[in-house]
């Protein structure tokens, strides 16, 4: 019987054993086409997932600056908002200064009805207190004495006690760590008095420098 492969009679059947031929060496543009596929494949998985972490640090980012802007608390306030020149004080006791002029309230954090600041959120603080007044003439008393006060101690003060000027000013700068729910004032010495104008002499500022995590 004679012997007949796939194609039909007359023709030998391959040599099962015969090295398949490489697809490349019959059709080299086909194997650089596809080289090239493979490698623009790589490359897109590549900048894809690069993206997509770009993406993702910039949503923290994000959310980090979001969280700074509801942060954000500053204050600048002076004692009167009149243009008539008049003093506060002196009186028996220490007392609260009740500043009636706001510059910025960033954060409503300064109460001006009772002339404190409520820390709300807890970090380090740059706090700033001038203090001004005039004896009238000279030869009078001239007293300028004020306390930079969290929860009702001193942390700072200031003073200036004599005859020979008649109007003098003093300063309190500092920096604090602070905690939400502390209360933070500026009080007058018992004895002692603040002169001001629309010049806005006497200030008490404060502004968050940085926020805790």
């Amino acid at each position: 019987m004679s012997a007949y492969n796939w194609e039909g009679p007359g023709r030998a059947a391959p040599d099962p054993i015969t090295k398949p031929v490489s697809a490349c060496s019959v059709d080299k543009l086909s194997c650089e086409c596809c080289t090239m596929v493979r490698e623009t494949n790589r490359l897109q998985t590549y900048f894809d997932t690069t993206l997509t972490n770009l993406e993702t640090e910039l949503d923290k980012a994000n959310q980090g600056f979001n969280a700074l802007q509801d942060r954000r608390v500053a204050f600048s306030v002076s004692l009167y908002t009149g243009d008539n020149f008049k003093c506060l004080g002196p009186f028996g006791v220490d007392t609260v200064v009740p500043y009636q002029h706001s510059f910025l309230n960033l954060g409503m954090a300064y109460n001006m009805a009772s002339g404190v600041f409520s820390v709300t959120y807890s970090g380090v603080y740059s706090l700033a207190v001038t203090s001004f007044s005039d004896a009238g003439s000279p030869g009078n008393t001239l007293a300028v004495c004020t306390s930079l006060q969290v929860n009702g101690q001193i942390v700072a003060g200031s003073r200036e006690l004599n005859r020979k000027d008649q109007e003098d000013s003093t300063t309190i700068a500092v920096a604090l760590k602070l905690k939400a729910g502390d209360s933070v004032s500026v009080k007058l010495t018992k004895g002692c008095f603040l002169c001001d104008d629309s010049n806005h002499y006497n200030t008490f500022s404060a502004f968050l420098l940085y926020a805790d995590a």
